[in-house]
């Protein structure tokens, strides 16, 4: 199986935990942190909503440097919205992943600010890092959602709310 074929199976998979978990969120606690370090619920959902944009990022540039294209978040009121935010990001991660060659997958990648190199990897590294930040950042909002009790989707088998 190429490159391409098992991060677009793993891609599908995960979409369908990560819509799960953001159709969850009570949408009068989008301004609500657990601590006052950590993002704040509609930061995190649009953080995760967003994330499958680094898949095209990766297979379509060389480097992100910051200093050149600095971040600005989305301002989001609704789950509607933060859904069509990562059905956009999907769906241009999809058509890039299909479009892509895996012999780019070993090509080098470069995160940046200016002279400072936050993280080197390879094209396909990227990729994988992308999709274990998707996990990682739901992973958190579970427990964003835990605190605020709502009960937790499943993920990979049953949660303790869904069995």
């Amino acid at each position: 199986m190429k490159m391409t074929e098992m991060f677009l199976k793993e891609m599908a998979q995960e979409a369908e935990t990560t819509r799960k978990m953001l159709s969850r969120i009570p949408e009068d606690k989008y301004d609500w942190k657990p601590h006052t370090k950590s993002m704040s619920v509609r930061q995190l959902a649009c953080h995760i909503a967003e994330l499958p944009e680094w898949v095209s990022m990766a297979i379509n540039s060389d480097e992100l440097d910051f200093a050149k294209i600095p971040y600005a978040p989305k301002e989001v009121k609704t789950n509607k919205e933060v859904l069509a935010i990562l059905e956009k990001a999907l769906a241009g991660a999809k058509t890039d992943l299909e479009k892509a060659k895996d012999d780019i997958m070993g090509k080098e990648w470069v995160m940046r600010s200016g002279k400072d190199i936050y993280y080197t990897a390879s094209k396909g590294d990227v990729i994988r890092m992308t999709f274990s930040q998707i996990v990682h950042h739901r992973a958190q909002m579970g427990v964003f959602l835990r605190l605020l009790n709502v009960p937790i989707p499943a993920s990979y088998g049953p949660s303790a709310d869904e069995h």
